[in-house]
């Protein structure tokens, strides 16, 4: 049911002038579900307290509730004569409802509760839906969505990380709002976060690795205390970007975080300088941006200065760790052996702050899009780095869009990394043997013989092709030459 409604409000969207993209689909999706889960929450709190003899008072007030603006009812059933359509529901959402929840950012105390959230959310977006008898049609749908059961709302998170891959899918900087499930599952696994851990995500995104973090310990939850701790002090996550940063709300409260620590703020505004050990964390999961630039001001923040945004990120991840704290962080495999004196500098920092245990290499193709090869760099900070073990992922096939990575691609890596054994794909360096001018840690797979490149026929038979065709026009100039002797 979830997934029709779904791909119904999407084809709704398309007709509607205000939406152009898959962008502006999820940006649209997400306030309107957000609020029918709002009103779910709100019942749900309701029933609670009546069950316990006592009183909820609603956060929402009464004009703004969604069976009152959104789908009134009568006998059940939408109320034709209530319910607001056409211009008068436009000019309402645009007028009274988007300026109501932007207010709760101010009249808020504290940026952790649901309340900021609400406000923070109607500040950053606004209503891109131009026709109020679309917007009818998909508030009729989203009305039908039940969020009260714990399947209910498994389904929705499902679907709506389904619709950020999409979205990433769709070009425009993939990368930037959707890692691979697969991927994080797996890093999170070796990374083996605890209850009580606090985890940081500076690049947070649409939250994927908070999100995955947060079902990965949920299961090992025991106690209510424990429960606690997971849903109000183990998740911290910044984001830049507005659209980025709304999809990663959404996305932790889909999956059952009622309000989750993400800030609204450009990371690395923020000088290493001035991070003290309050602000530290046991666990930094990230991927940073690939191949942005950071303006001259801003590089000014860190001890290596350069314009590579992920190495900035690199080097606050690091500063943010506490002693003893340990990282997954994904980042283009250029890291480990670029030339400049920035790339240089921070490597030899990071094996010598920190023990970089183990280096994933990964594929083409893992990132849909982004056209670059990465590697994720697992380390703890505190001690130097003596020894480190590398596997190189090698697949029998060609990643992509329709070929997707999965956790089986992945289950030797695992297997293997728990004690870093050697095989055909991995082996273990000595940082005494590392160049000390260039520190250079390429990924280099000892047990790789000489391969002959075997070719697809189809590539020889274009190639053939090809060469046919050459050889034919040389043939006629011969023949041109020695009639007319030109």
């Amino acid at each position: 049911m979830f997934e029709q409604s779904f791909k119904n409000i999407d084809d709704i969207l398309r007709k509607d002038a205000g939406c152009s993209s898959e962008l502006d689909y999820i940006e649209q999706t997400s306030w309107i579900l957000f609020l029918r889960y709002l009103d779910s929450l709100e019942q749900t709190k309701n029933q609670t307290a009546a069950l316990a003899d006592k009183k909820y008072t609603n956060i929402i007030s009464k004009e703004f509730q969604w069976d009152v603006w959104a789908c009134p009812k009568k006998g059940g059933k939408l109320d034709y004569n209530e319910a607001r359509t056409g211009d008068d529901l436009v000019d309402f959402v645009n007028q009274k409802l988007f300026p109501y929840f932007k207010k709760f950012k101010t009249s808020s105390e504290n940026y952790n509760t649901i309340e900021y959230k609400i406000g923070e959310i109607f500040s950053e977006l606004k209503n891109r839906i131009q026709s109020g008898y679309n917007l009818r049609e998909i508030l009729n749908i989203v009305d039908e969505l039940k969020f009260s059961t714990n399947a209910q709302k498994h389904e929705m998170s499902h679907l709506y990380e389904s619709k950020i891959k999409n979205m990433g899918n769709a070009g425009r900087n993939g990368g930037e709002y959707y890692t691979p499930r697969p991927l994080i599952r797996t890093i999170v696994k070796v990374v083996a976060p605890k209850i009580g851990d606090k985890i940081y995500d500076g690049a947070a995104g649409s939250a994927g690795f908070l999100v995955e973090a947060f079902d990965y310990l949920d299961e090992k939850v025991k106690t209510t205390t424990e429960q606690s701790i997971l849903q109000h002090d183990t998740f911290y996550g910044k984001e830049k970007k507005a659209l980025a940063y709304i999809i990663g709300i959404m996305n932790m409260i889909l999956h059952g975080i009622e309000a989750p620590n993400i800030l609204h703020i450009n990371t690395l505004s923020e000088n290493i300088k001035d991070i003290q050990e309050k602000d530290k964390f046991n666990i930094v999961l990230a991927n940073p941006p690939f191949g942005g630039k950071e303006r001259p001001e801003v590089q000014q923040n860190f001890d290596i200065r350069t314009g590579e945004t992920a190495f900035l990120f690199l080097q606050h991840f690091i500063k943010m760790l506490k002693a003893g704290g340990k990282a997954g962080i994904v980042i283009k495999n250029t890291f480990l052996s670029n030339t400049d004196n920035a790339s240089v500098s921070l490597r030899k920092g990071l094996i010598q702050s920190c023990n970089l245990h183990t280096v994933l290499d990964l594929p083409s193709g893992v990132f849909t899009g982004a056209g670059v090869k990465t590697v994720i760099l697992f380390f703890e900070k505190g001690i130097p780095t003596r020894k480190i073990w590398y596997y190189q992922l090698n697949l029998d096939r060609n990643l992509g869009k329709t070929n997707p990575l999965s956790e089986d691609d992945l289950a030797d890596f695992v297997k293997l990394q728990k004690t870093k054994a050697d095989s055909d794909n991995s082996w273990t360096i000595k940082t005494a043997d590392v160049n000390e001018e260039t520190y250079d840690l390429s990924v280099k797979n000892p047990n790789k013989k000489d391969e002959k490149i075997i070719r697809k026929p189809e590539d020889i038979l274009k190639e053939i092709a090809a060469l046919d065709k050459q050889a034919v026009k040389i043939i006629a100039e011969i023949e041109k030459i020695l009639i007319t002797g030109k």
